[in-house]
């Protein structure tokens, strides 16, 4: 029978661990946890170079970058544990009725000393972490656990990857579809969300459209200046980067704010993003 390989990241210890010993009564899934999101990125990492990648990673929707020092070294594995999975048994029953599960050696909780190998700062939620492992690990299916249901942050984790969002509440039987049911390429959302998560796509869809009309409207030199302003450059740096004289940036920036109808660089870089436009290279 193949296994299932499910990596539970989130903050608090006892609901982690014991979901993931929750998990693992199942038979045919192999549980680890992650308190951090450098901790998560870490046991991808090394599953990856084990050749024993992990098939779908179960996120906190309201993971922080703050964690705690690193703990002692624990078993490589979640042992599976029978007892505490009832079928109709919550994530949140199930972390008060199971005992504590094995983590994974990678997950230690916080960042590694002196700020790891260069690996960018935390995210400021779990949504952050799903879109760089989204990206960094193709074949990864990502699912968002949630205290509350959100229309625009579930969109925001369909944006970045995710292809579920399911209550922190719901019954194991439901978690355990919808991870079935992605690694089958489905989308899963709570019915109770649908109708929200369409009008948040419809708004951004509007939004991006008008944004595009907007960003069309400039020079490509303006465009060109809109890009560096996207990539985070100052006025002087803009200067350097495209050859020109502080004085005519000046003039760009103005132009582009005009055009776009805003009246500060945030906005239009915020206007820029939601056209799509990339940053200057």
């Amino acid at each position: 029978m193949a296994r299932i390989r499910v990596l539970v990241v989130d903050g608090h210890r006892i609901f982690a661990e014991a979901l993931a010993a929750a998990l693992a009564a199942e038979p045919d899934v192999e549980v680890g946890a992650a308190g951090s999101a450098a901790a998560a990125e870490r046991a991808l990492e090394r599953a990856q170079v084990e050749n024993r990648p992990f098939h779908v990673i179960l996120v906190d929707a309201d993971l922080t970058p703050v964690a705690g020092p690193p703990g002692p070294r624990r078993p490589a594995t979640v042992p599976v544990q029978r007892g505490p999975a009832a079928a109709g048994a919550t994530p949140a029953a199930a972390a008060q009725a199971a005992p504590p599960a094995a983590v994974p050696p990678l997950a230690a909780r916080g960042p590694a000393p002196g700020g790891g190998s260069g690996r960018a700062a935390a995210p400021a939620d779990g949504i952050a972490l799903v879109a760089r492992v989204c990206r960094a690990f193709p074949e990864l299916r990502a699912v968002v656990l949630a205290a509350e249901d959100e229309p625009r942050r579930a969109v925001r984790a369909l944006q970045a990857g995710a292809g579920g969002w399911v209550a922190k509440d719901s019954s194991l039987n439901r978690l355990l579809a919808v991870i079935r049911g992605v690694l089958c390429e489905e989308t899963h959302l709570p019915p109770a969300l649908l109708t929200g998560v369409v009008r948040e796509l419809t708004a951004a869809r509007r939004d991006r459209t008008e944004s595009e009309r907007l960003v069309e409207t400039l020079t490509p030199r303006e465009e060109e200046v809109l890009r560096c302003m996207v990539a985070g450059l100052g006025r002087q740096a803009v200067a350097e980067r495209l050859y020109l004289s502080p004085h005519t940036v000046r003039t760009h920036m103005q132009n582009v704010l005009g055009k776009l109808g805003v009246h500060s660089t945030l906005a239009a870089v915020a206007v820029a993003r939601r056209a799509g436009v990339s940053p200057q290279h």
